[in-house]
């Protein structure tokens, strides 16, 4: 960077003009990669199953239509996964939310004794673990197998999250809060709904949207510790109308079969759309706090 004689002026050098145009043509190729699955996907599902098997389709509808949607909206399933999707994701997160912060401001106060070694035993658990076969008879000798807590209970607390939520507590709150707080008659449970949270809607906005984004994904626990059609996830009947071949029972017996091939195919894209729109209404709220959450719950205390 050269300076010339104004000295709050500064005058880009001819390096500095290459970087900063490398720089975009990086960001532009990334934004075209993460961009082009999506417009794709959701240009797919509003066009007509021809142009779709033939593959003339790429980021605009062709032959627009909206009978995939019509499908897939006239499938109960549909609207149970939805129903089911949503109650686990909102109690999960209730119940992840409280139980992290719970664990994550004790552990965060120096006053705490052995808050190191508790926390070493907790981080332990992010490498090792039980194993599949062990914890599946876990939740079900416990009477967890095929209830709605199956979902939520197994993966309640997140290490990842608990320690960054417990780097922000530690690192952002002032101690002279905790001791202003403490002369004035304030308990623990008091100065954390008084205080500590109000100051952390950063990092707690971003440890909702990555609870609600888990629970909205569940998936494997679910395959694993539900039977029952009534208690599946919106994933998994996604999974059963991708995989298993239920597309074909939702479309009319009059139809040929070349006819429901081409179909399918286009109710894969509505349904991949329908799932990913709660996740993309959501995310603009928090966004604002995403960043500044992450980086400040991410120091390393």
């Amino acid at each position: 960077m050269v300076r010339t004689k104004n000295r709050n002026a500064i005058r880009e050098t001819g390096g500095d003009r290459i970087f900063d145009l490398v720089i975009n043509i990086i960001a532009v190729v990334i934004i075209v990669v993460v961009l082009y699955p999506l417009l794709f996907t959701l240009a797919a599902s509003f066009s007509d199953p021809d142009y779709v098997v033939n593959g003339e389709v790429t980021i605009y509808p062709k032959g627009f239509t909206l009978e995939p949607y019509k499908m897939v909206f006239q499938n109960s399933d549909i609207w149970t996964g939805y129903r089911n999707s949503i109650l686990y994701t909102v109690v999960g997160t209730i119940t992840s939310m409280v139980l992290t912060i719970c664990l994550a401001y004790p552990l965060s106060r120096k006053d705490m004794p052995h808050r190191r070694a508790l926390t070493l035993i907790i981080l332990f658990t992010m490498y090792f673990n039980g194993g599949m076969v062990p914890t599946y008879m876990l939740v079900r000798d416990i009477g967890l197998y095929n209830t709605f807590w199956a979902v939520i209970l197994p993966v309640a607390i997140n290490t990842y999250n608990f320690i960054v939520a417990r780097t922000f507590f530690e690192n952002s709150i002032p101690r002279e809060m905790y001791e202003s707080a403490m002369i004035d008659g304030s308990g623990d449970i008091r100065t954390l709904v008084s205080i500590v949270l109000p100051l952390s809607t950063a990092i707690l906005a971003v440890l909702v949207l990555y609870y609600a984004v888990d629970y909205w994904n569940a998936y494997f626990n679910a395959l694993i510790y539900l039977n029952d059609d009534n208690l599946y996830p919106l994933q998994i009947i996604i999974r059963n109308i991708l995989l298993i071949g239920q597309t074909e029972q939702m479309g009319s017996n009059s139809v040929g079969m070349g006819d429901k091939l081409k179909m399918a195919e286009a109710i894969k894209y509505s349904v991949i759309v329908v799932s990913s729109v709660p996740v993309l209404l959501i995310y603009p709220f928090v966004q604002k706090y995403f960043t500044k959450g992450v980086m400040i719950g991410a120091v390393k205390g």
